[in-house]
């Protein structure tokens, strides 16, 4: 991944993506590079507009966030908020001990 991330750094600095400048980036990071992945993300990325794919991958910012909620039956509730109350009992309870 650390590669992938090289590669944007450069991509985002105006840099040319090349096995040079990923070494570069990856030994400064303190990163044990490996060549053969360096050529191979090079050669992957060689005929790709990295911005039209960040553009059809990014997710809108402005998405609407979908939030259903349920309505819970009324017993339902009840149980809940009774458990809560015991919780909360039992933990006062083992206050009073270390308190």
């Amino acid at each position: 991944m650390e590669y992938v991330y090289a590669s944007l750094l450069l991509h985002s600095a105006g840099k040319k993506i090349n096995a040079k400048n990923i070494d570069s980036i990856l030994k400064s990071a303190g990163v044990d590079v490996d060549q053969a992945q360096v050529k191979s993300i090079v050669a992957a990325l060689k005929n790709v507009d990295i911005e039209d794919a960040i553009k059809s991958t990014a997710l809108p910012a402005a998405a609407p966030a979908v939030v259903t909620t349920t309505e819970q039956p009324k017993k339902e509730k009840k149980k809940e908020e009774r458990e809560e109350k015991e919780e909360e009992e039992e933990i006062a309870g083992l206050g009073a001990l270390f308190g």
